[in-house]
């Protein structure tokens, strides 16, 4: 057996550090310009194109065109590229996936309705209530039980969540519509995460392959929904359609959107799932924070405990459950 210097093992573990560090800092940096890029995007003066459906439409079309590319030059060069193999035009494929997809396309859809009524202060608060939904839906779709404490913390989001409602009203800057369509984001979410699980051993557990596969069906699923909301009238009339710097904007947000996904993978991958939340949860903490500054927001010391309460009950609630995985890890390692 072969002695490792401590020197070496350290360096090890510091290089190993830094690699996660940088990767966790990649994410809050994607994480939130893509919410700034969408929020300009969706409901700033600069656009100002009142057809958030399309926006999020074309999204898609760049994340698929991205994976796409990356697919044939996988093929043609699979020393240098490596995607996963599959064909989204497949009937079995589409059959296997579309459940998802269609969920896939309400999420996105949502957020980027709600990201449009709601400052990115707020946008927190509104989509607070993933993991509440993620409680309920648990039980009531796959049976799993959820504990106490665990309950208790989805009561301090809850709280948190009303508070902060209660808070914007007060302020004069509730949309009800953009909190409505926060929670049906929450929802879409957490119906999206379950059913994703039964889908991922379809796809051999490729995220990126459902990834690409959701992308392409969301491009013709969208369509139908644009029309019913009226946007193409809205589309033709717009003055900066040939725009260079419009297009090139609704482009960055495409690549936003697909590198998103990609870090938010990466960041499970070197961490844990359970770190990833609580990553997300101080983003998002962070990101409140930065819009009131970016914005000049001023606001009331109930409103910033709100948030506060939000982020209290959500890291509490990934510490519960890290607690609860702890415990059931031993006690299949002792054979009860």
């Amino acid at each position: 057996m072969v002695d490792i210097p401590v020197g070496k093992m350290q360096e090890g573990l510091f290089v190993k550090y830094i690699h996660i560090g940088g990767v966790v800092a990649t994410y809050w940096v994607v994480s939130i310009l893509t919410v700034f890029v969408n929020k300009e995007l969706l409901s700033s003066q600069t656009v100002n194109l009142d057809a958030p459906l399309f926006v999020t439409w074309y999204q898609c079309v760049i994340s698929s065109a991205v994976c796409f590319s990356l697919s044939m030059l996988t093929r043609w060069f699979p020393t240098i590229f490596s995607f996963p193999e599959g064909t989204p035009f497949s009937r079995e494929v589409v059959l296997k996936v579309i459940a998802v997809s269609i969920l896939f396309t309400g999420m996105i859809a949502f957020n980027n309705l709600c990201l449009k009524y709601v400052d990115v202060g707020f946008y927190y608060i509104g989509r607070s209530l993933t993991t509440v939904f993620n409680v309920a839906l648990s039980y009531a779709i796959l049976g799993q039980k959820t504990s106490v404490p665990s309950m208790i913390c989805c009561a301090v989001i809850v709280g948190g969540f009303w508070l902060g409602v209660d808070q914007e009203n007060v302020a004069g800057s509730l949309s009800i519509l953009g909190t409505c369509f926060g929670v049906l984001g929450s929802l879409s979410l957490s119906l999206y995460s379950i059913y994703t699980k039964r889908v991922l051993p379809y796809v051999n557990q490729q995220i990126w392959l459902l990834s690409y596969y959701n992308n392409v069906y969301s491009c013709f699923l969208f369509l139908p929904i644009i029309l019913l909301n009226q946007e193409i009238p809205v589309i033709l009339r717009y003055d900066k359609i040939w725009n260079v710097t419009f297009w090139t904007l609704m482009t960055i947000g495409g690549f936003c959107g697909l590198a998103i996904g990609f870090v938010t993978a990466l960041q499970i991958q070197v961490t844990s799932p359970l770190t990833h939340n609580i990553s997300g949860t101080a983003k998002a903490c962070a990101q409140t924070v930065l819009a009131s500054y970016i914005y000049s927001e001023t606001k009331p010391w109930l409103w910033w405990t709100s948030n506060w309460i939000v982020l209290g009950g959500s890291t509490a609630y990934a510490r519960v459950k890290q607690l609860e995985m702890e415990k059931k890890h031993k006690r299949n390692q002792q054979g009860v």
